[in-house]
Parts: C-alpha cells; sequence; structure tokens
C-alpha cells in the first residue's frame, strides 16, 4: 500500500490540534478521516486538504460505532484528540456535570474510539496510536482537579495500550502538551473571551501546529521506532501553574 493510501483518523478535528494535525497528516501524504460535533466547519476542512468528513460525538457509544462503521477496513493512525476542560472550581466547589463530561470525553470518549476502531488498527498490520494528554496528566493545580484527574486516565490508558499490545504491529504515542493557545480555554471559561486570552497574556504559548508537528513526526518514525510519549511546553512554562510572563 503507498503512502497516499494510508489512512489517519482524527477525531476532534473541526479546530485547533485536531484540525492542524489533519492539515499537517494530509500534507504528509495521508487520506484524513476526521471526526467532530461541528460539521460544517468540518466539511470545509475535509474540502480544502481532500479528506472525509464525518459527524462524531465520542460522549455517544451510538455516534462513535456510525463513525467507525462508515471507515475504511484499515486505519494506519488514529489520533485521539478530541477532549477539553471545564471550569476551574476547587474541589469543595465541584460541579458534577463539569467533572462528568470531562470524563466522558477526555476518558470514556477515546477508549470508545480506540475499541471501536481496534479491528480496522490491527487489520493495517503496522498501525499506531496517538493518544493527545496534557501536562496536567503528569502533575496537578488548583482548581484542576476534575481536569487532571481526566488526563491522568489518558496516562494510565496509554501506557496499558503498550501493555496490551506489546508484541501486535501497533504503536502507541501519548502528547502531553503544556499551554496551547486554541479555543481550550475559551470552552474551558464558557465563552468568556477575556477570562481565556488571559491564560496566555504576557507569554508566547504553543500553538495547535506545534503540537500537530509532533504528531507527524511521531507517526512517521521507522516501523520499529515507537516514541512513547512526548512532553511539550512553551519555553516560558516549566510546570502547568509556573509560566514566566513579561
Amino acid at each position: 500500500m503507498t503512502e497516499l493510501q494510508r489512512i489517519a483518523v482524527v477525531t476532534g478535528a473541526s479546530a485547533g490540534i485536531g484540525e492542524a494535525t489533519a492539515r499537517q497528516l494530509a500534507a504528509a501524504g495521508f487520506t484524513v478521516w476526521m471526526g467532530a460535533r461541528r460539521v460544517e466547519r468540518l466539511t470545509a476542512l475535509a474540502d480544502e486538504i481532500g479528506g472525509v468528513a464525518l459527524p462524531l460525538d465520542v460522549t455517544d457509544p451510538a455516534s462513535v460505532m456510525a463513525f467507525a462503521d462508515a471507515l475504511p477496513e484499515q486505519v494506519h493512525v488514529l489520533v485521539n484528540n478530541a477532549g477539553g476542560a471545564l471550569g476551574l472550581a476547587l474541589i469543595a466547589d465541584l460541579d458534577e456535570e463539569h467533572w462528568l463530561t470531562m470524563y466522558q470525553t477526555n476518558v470514556l470518549g477515546l477508549a470508545r474510539v480506540t475499541k471501536a476502531l481496534y479491528g480496522r488498527l490491527l487489520a493495517a498490520g503496522g498501525s499506531h496510536v496517538v493518544n493527545i494528554g496534557s501536562i496536567a496528566g503528569l502533575e496537578a493545580y488548583i482548581g484542576g482537579a476534575g481536569y487532571t484527574a481526566a488526563k491522568h486516565g489518558v496516562r494510565a490508558i496509554s501506557e496499558t495500550m503498550r501493555l496490551e499490545w506489546l508484541g501486535k504491529p501497533m504503536r502507541v504515542t501519548e502528547i502531553d502538551p503544556g499551554l496551547v493557545e486554541t479555543e481550550f480555554s475559551l470552552v474551558r471559561f464558557a465563552g468568556d473571551a477575556a477570562r481565556a486570552k488571559s491564560v496566555y497574556a504576557g507569554m508566547t504559548p504553543l500553538t495547535a501546529e506545534d503540537v500537530a508537528d509532533a504528531v507527524v513526526w511521531a507517526v512517521t518514525r521507522p516501523p520499529h521506532v515507537n516514541i512513547d510519549q512526548i512532553v511539550m511546553k512553551p519555553l516560558a512554562q516549566a510546570r502547568a501553574s509556573l509560566v514566566h510572563r513579561v
């Protein structure tokens, strides 16, 4: 099978890291199948890069199965990107709906999609699953318990994939970015643009393209090379809550 026939699947591809990843995978020669809830944005992107747009809500098992059923019989790359954070409440003030939504998207959604595509990934005879995590999966910060708990879950799943798939022609990479300026903070703060912008004030954050570049680099290594984990932060960020600002 030629590189032009290699199939990549990206979830949460209508914006941000998912959109940038879809673009860069297409530029690298993959045919990209994309899933997201905002189908109009996804369709425009598919038209632009020669990909395929499909509706996908990773929190809905029926949506995940319909998405998987529409895919080719072999999938070479799966980028589990769909996820996100809601709120910044202290544990004493936790919003259970926020926590449940974050767990459904970041943890169960990732697991659902991977399970649904497992047979197609195995059939490819040399596939790669990339899970987009976060440095929130490696540490904790005040107000972030719901999100950090979910991203620690992603970390646990990624490590377990490596254990369970040992000996199979399936690679696993987890990419854990720090501050990336996308719609992430706008969603987290329920559309409060000023508050979202303040997250990146006085420093230069990563871009979605930076993370997409890491995805493409990982999946284009020689078949015997597995990049277990990539941790990437802006130069101005040492930890989740320790950022140099000017």
